[in-house]
């Protein structure tokens, strides 16, 4: 049989197939998809979930004059097959390559970046309005949101004012029950009913009763009955939503029959879906280091809650989730209620674990400042992913928390340098502390095998020397400091030249060794793996300042630009923070 997305570069192409061919199509897409992923490594059940709606909606709107958005973004893998970008789809996610996430700068069919959920809605309508203030009327906006970003609040919002426009809106819910791991929360009871029950649909639908043209809940792997129903909906104006009912990881029995692993599963086969396993490493993941510990602790203080928007396995607290499921809660992707909800615990005595990747916690900052810090409740904050994350690229790096946090009043800010420094802060911070706490802690595997040690608790705001030296300083943070160590072993340091100090807390600095280090040091090095504005650098500039100190303070981190998707290594070499990069820095001094 001919191969027909062999002749598809874009919609164009693809709108002079007979609707006849778009089953064989969907066939073939979702065939290249799992033969890329396969060997190049990305999300794989999300895409491989709305194969037909994609073709659906390039075959019938007027796609880019039409405004396509996905919510959130690993759904458009074969939206950017479709769309230009088949022949650069192998270099998905690496550096150089095609970015994970729809992006407006690769392309004019990506009508909104999208990284972060839950934004689709207020985008499309946001574009809609536009469009009726210039006289487009005619002009489609469609927003597909899936992988449970409906149960947003933002998305919630946006309904709300959805409802009361005229604007030429279609929502359409990618409804696969799934996000990361399983969707929670009452929205998901509700749809899940929904699709059972036909008189709950027509009768007491909450979405009908938003004021949206309501329609479904229909097969979304059906292509006639999507076709017919889009082609319907096409003609109706105003506000309308269609119910689609998908199957994450269609295609591909290992991904439908575990769609947590497969949401990204690394390398696999692509005829058996095995995942190809990596080679062993002894070490143990970070957010592992966080998972088990938290048990071991949670064990012996029956006051320790947790709580996660959505990233329940990612942060490892499925783990928790095991063993003290009444102590454990997955709120779904809503940030702002995750940060209250665990300000809330606090006051009544709970010690509340927050965990939210870096990122995320972007979304929660009025929460941080006004529900936690400004009441100086003893939430702690757990960010995951911190630094550098690799290929999810922009929209994912946790390079801005230390700048965000440091500015607001009673916080404290860790940054561990290994898995046994991490250990000991949780310990330490489930004693009792009498402020907030934010641990920053990065993604991928520690270096050290035996990390189980007895705890030991930390002083706060007390930094550590690493290596003595007699003429210049290097104050870093995090594992950073690794990459320091092999910096000066590739310029044999093995004198006295470089000091190597582990600052450990953003705030409180370590007043007293920093006097000590200004003191005895002309040229101070400040290393971070976040944003240099506002960052750890920043706090190390204010303090001399304050204190009428005039060394030469040098600051390398993360500089002023948004940084792209590659692995962490490749990105570490471009933004200078590599050892070979320290190295030619330090040989230089």
């Amino acid at each position: 049989m001919k191969n027909l997305l062999d002749n598809i570069l874009n919609p164009e192409d693809l709108r002079k197939l007979n609707p006849e061919q778009l089953p064989q199509l969907a066939k073939e897409l979702r065939e290249f998809i799992i033969d890329i992923v396969a060997t190049k490594e990305g999300h794989l059940g999300a895409s491989l979930g709305v194969v037909e709606l994609t073709i659906a909606l390039h075959y019938l709107f007027d796609t880019p004059n039409d405004l396509l958005v996905w919510d959130v973004g690993h759904q458009a893998y074969g939206h950017k097959i479709l769309t230009g970008r088949k022949y650069v789809f192998h270099t998905n996610r690496q550096f150089g390559g095609i970015a994970g996430f729809p992006t407006r700068k690769e392309s004019n069919f990506d009508a909104f970046g999208v990284g972060h959920s839950s934004t689709s809605i207020s985008a499309a309508l946001g574009m809609a309005i536009a469009s009726n203030l210039k006289g487009e009327i005619e002009k489609h906006h469609i927003a597909v949101i899936g992988d449970a970003s409906i149960a947003s609040g933002m998305a919630f919002e946006a309904l709300n004012h959805a409802g009361v426009s005229d604007a030429n809106l279609l929502i359409i819910l990618n409804d696969n029950a799934i996000g990361i791991d399983p969707s929670v929360g009452a929205v998901k009871e509700y749809l899940t009913k929904v699709k059972s029950d036909k008189k709950l649909a027509a009768q007491n639908n909450i979405i009908k009763a938003l004021n949206f043209n309501y329609s479904g809940p229909i097969d979304g792997h059906n292509l006639p009955k999507l076709l017919t129903e889009l082609e319907r909906l096409k003609s109706i104006k105003g506000p309308k939503f269609l119910h689609v009912i998908t199957t994450k990881g269609k295609g591909l029995q290992k991904a439908e029959e575990d769609q947590i692993t497969y949401h990204a599963p690394g390398k696999f086969d692509k005829i058996s879906g095995e995942r190809i396993q990596k080679e062993a490493n002894l070490s143990t993941k970070y957010q592992d280091v966080f998972g088990k510990t938290l048990v071991e602790l949670a064990t012996k203080n029956e006051k320790i809650v947790a709580i996660t928007p959505a990233m329940l396995t990612g942060s490892s607290l499925n783990l928790m989730m095991q063993k003290f499921p009444q102590r454990t809660f997955d709120v779904g992707i809503a940030e702002q209620h995750a940060v209250t909800l665990a300000a809330g615990m606090a006051t009544q005595g709970l010690v509340a674990f927050c965990n939210i990747y870096s990122t995320f916690l972007q979304r929660a900052y009025d929460q941080v400042i006004h529900d936690v810090a400004l009441q100086n409740l003893p939430v702690i904050f757990c960010l995951d992913r911190a630094g550098l994350v690799g290929e999810d690229g922009a929209t994912h790096h946790g390079v801005f928390d230390i700048a965000f946090l440091r500015c607001i009043p009673n916080i404290i800010i860790f940054a561990p340098r290994n898995e046994i420094e991490l250990r000991n802060i949780l310990y330490t911070a489930q004693l009792g502390l009498k402020n907030p706490i934010a641990i920053r802690y990065p993604r991928g595997f520690g270096t050290i095998i035996n990390w189980q040690k007895p705890f030991e608790r930390i002083e706060l705001g007390k930094g550590v020397c690493l290596k003595e030296g007699e003429r210049i300083a290097i104050l870093s943070l995090v594992t950073i400091c690794k990459n320091v160590e092999d910096a000066l072993e590739i310029i044999n340091e093995k004198g006295n030249s470089f000091a190597h100090f582990d600052m450990r807390f953003v705030k409180p600095l370590d007043a007293k060794l920093l006097h000590k280090i200004f003191d005895k040091y002309k040229t101070i090095f400040t290393i971070e793996d976040g944003v240099i504005s506002g960052g750890f650098g920043s706090a190390i500039l204010e303090f001399a300042a304050e204190n009428g100190y005039h060394n030469s303070i040098k600051i390398l981190g993360i500089s002023d630009k948004f940084v792209e998707h590659g692995s962490v290594d490749r990105l570490q070499l471009k933004k200078g923070l590599d050892p070979r990069i320290l190295a030619e820095i330090f040989s230089k001094i």
